[in-house]
């Protein structure tokens, strides 16, 4: 009678194998959610860098040529000597530069692709204005990625 009582079962019971794949299941859940996230946040953060240093290039070439803008084109052909290293744009292509002379609203770029470089024009809130713009003052206006893929208009100011 004792040998009853004292037999020893080995293995896990069904509970215990269900715990344990629930679990393994919301951690899958967990990682599948926050990966598209931080793609995105990695991608919107690099597109921001890139902008900057293309409105740190546009500010060197005014510098050093007394204060004049190139004509207008593609970011390429108009910072020639000094374009920066870009990284999520590709290409300098993607990155349209406009010279304005006078007061006059600019487009905002069609795409996530597409960067928009204007002078004479002032950010206000994620649009460009020229109120109170001078000749001098350049924006840059992009999109990034919000949340479930739509985008969201920047404008950032030199």
């Amino acid at each position: 009678m004792s040998n009853i009582l004292k037999r020893k079962d080995s293995g896990f019971t069904i509970i215990e194998v269900l715990i344990v794949l629930a679990i393994a299941g919301l951690i899958m859940l967990i990682v599948f959610l926050a990966v598209p996230a931080l793609q995105r946040n990695s991608r919107n953060t690099q597109r921001k860098n890139d902008v900057s240093s293309i409105l740190s290039s546009v500010s060197e070439y005014v510098n050093n040529n007394q204060g004049s803008f190139p004509a207008t084109g593609t970011f390429s052909t108009a910072f020639a000597s000094s374009a920066p290293k870009l990284g999520y744009y590709t290409t300098a292509a993607n990155v349209t530069w406009t010279n304005q002379t006078t007061a006059a609203a600019p487009a905002d770029p069609a795409d996530l692709d597409k960067v928009v470089v204007v002078n004479f024009a002032k950010c206000s809130g994620n649009t460009a204005v020229t109120a109170g713009a001078t000749q001098r003052s350049v924006v840059a206006l992009y999109d990034v990625e919000g949340s479930g893929g739509a985008k969201v208009a920047q404008c950032q100011e030199s």
